[in-house]
């Protein structure tokens, strides 16, 4: 089984939830010359979309999003796992956070349909380094 696993951050935009608030965000930062690693999406209330970006430059991020009227809150941390999507890839994964003693706070995944996958895992950040020490990070 072979993947990689980084260190990433991330940081919360919280937009009015409308149409086309995605598409407005993810278009605006590309003009602006933001790379993304990975996006997620969620409802935050009744009128509120989170939506948690993760960029490959992190400064970059926070100075054009600044300069654009998006506020952000963060950084927050996570682990960025890419690999070969077989049976069970992402079993070692638990089982060395499990070892470890980190409980994982959330996780969201996807195969890409022609052999690998992305996966982020969430974790609190009082546990982070623990995460990182795991994964010799």
């Amino acid at each position: 089984m072979a993947f990689t696993i980084r260190a990433v951050e991330y940081y919360y935009a919280s937009v009015r939830d409308e149409l086309g608030a995605a598409y407005r965000v993810l278009s605006q930062l590309a003009e602006l010359g933001v790379n993304l690693l990975a996006f997620t999406a969620v409802p935050s209330g009744p009128n509120l979309a989170q939506f948690a970006l993760f960029p490959d430059d992190p400064s970059k991020l926070i100075s054009e999003a600044g300069a654009a009227g998006l506020p952000l809150d963060g950084p927050y941390h996570a682990l960025l796992v890419q690999g070969d999507d077989e049976l069970g890839a992402l079993a070692n994964v638990h089982e060395r956070l499990i070892e470890a003693g980190v409980d994982i706070f959330a996780s969201s995944g996807v195969t890409d349909g022609r052999g690998t996958f992305g996966y982020l895992v969430y974790v609190r950040e009082d546990q982070f380094e623990k995460t990182v020490s795991a994964f010799g990070l």
